[in-house]
């Protein structure tokens, strides 16, 4: 009896070694690399079968019985993991317990319009592609906000995302990113705007994001309009012209284009454009709602990205016989 007890506890410790032993040897790969994407709610067992199914060449119930065995089969986090050669399995159960995952971006570029933001999702490696057949509505009424205009409400950032997800979890992601900055500075705004409405802060932010060549003009730049839409000028503004013209526009603004009437055109039209025209940053909303001081009521270019800003007419042309005219 006592030589059986020793056979089994020979044969128990060889066990325990090979196990502890296979636990610190590299798995081998099919290939450089192995992919796997994990949705939320995937079994463990599916998990070890999986990683089998995309190059990791074991038995996935060995695998399966480790992320059991270790008691943290329950903390393995979905999302999308890259190993590489040499990898061994504790060191795999610790990426996916970590959520050590491999994640792709997304940048949104300030002044970007919602046609660009749609072609740069389309562009998007390893993201699961949903919006091909929606109209921009449609994208919206996704996104849960049914009967909002699309443009302009997407925050200007990088966004990191797994591999696999689909692009209407980054969208939403920026759109709610756009809402909490947009409250904020709101809520935060100057005294004696000319504005009703968060709204109608994204949309002249929108404008003044479109207007500044140099930084640090945004200020000025927003108090020009700001001080137009005080006084009851027309904003005369041509990125919103442009906008109007939509994918007409061939890069070159003509005078019979300011002299077209459309619910963009702010040479034709008092007031604010009905929707904002592009994707402002966090500085032009802040410049929206914090003007610098200042009665300016022109600016013109100074050919360096800079701006020469005016109080009154006169001095706005004898500025534009300088740097635009030569004279």
């Amino acid at each position: 009896m006592l030589s059986l007890l020793v056979g089994l506890t020979v044969l128990a410790a060889g066990a325990a070694g090979a196990v502890w032993w296979w636990l610190q040897q590299p798995l081998l790969l099919e290939k450089p690399s192995v992919e796997l994407s994990i949705e939320p709610g995937t079994a463990p067992m599916q998990i070890a079968q999986a990683w089998v199914g995309a190059g990791v060449r074991t038995d996935p119930r060995f695998l399966y019985e480790w992320f059991r065995w270790s008691g943290q089969s329950k903390k393995i986090r979905a999302g999308s993991y890259e190993v590489h050669a040499g990898i061994t399995p504790r060191e795999l159960l610790d990426k996916m317990v970590k959520g050590d995952q491999t994640l792709e971006q997304l940048r949104i570029i300030e002044g970007w319009n919602f046609r660009q933001l749609r072609a740069a999702v389309a562009a998007a490696p390893a993201l699961k592609q949903t919006l091909a057949s929606m109209t921009d509505e449609q994208v919206m009424a996704a996104l849960g906000a049914p009967g909002q205009a699309a443009e302009g409400r997407f925050f200007p950032d990088t966004y990191a995302y797994s591999r696999g997800v689909s692009d209407l979890t980054v969208l939403r992601r920026a759109h709610a990113l756009m809402q909490k900055r947009l409250d904020s500075a709101w809520a935060g705004r100057s005294d004696g705007l000319p504005l009703r409405s968060a709204d109608e802060a994204l949309i002249l932010a929108s404008i003044v994001e479109k207007e500044t060549g140099a930084a640090a003009d945004r200020g000025l730049v927003a108090a020009v309009f700001v001080n137009r839409l005080k006084a009851g000028m027309p904003l005369q503004t041509d990125p919103t012209v442009i906008y109007g013209l939509g994918t007409e526009f061939d890069g070159n603004l003509r005078k019979i284009h300011l002299l077209t009437d459309t619910p963009f055109n702010t040479y034709t039209r008092g007031g604010l454009p009905p929707t904002p025209i592009a994707m402002p940053g966090l500085a032009a909303l802040q410049a929206a709602l914090h003007p610098t001081p200042s009665k300016a009521l022109y600016f013109v270019s100074r050919g360096d990205g800079t701006s020469q800003f005016s109080d009154d007419l006169a001095a706005h042309n004898r500025a534009v016989n300088k740097y635009q005219r030569g004279r």
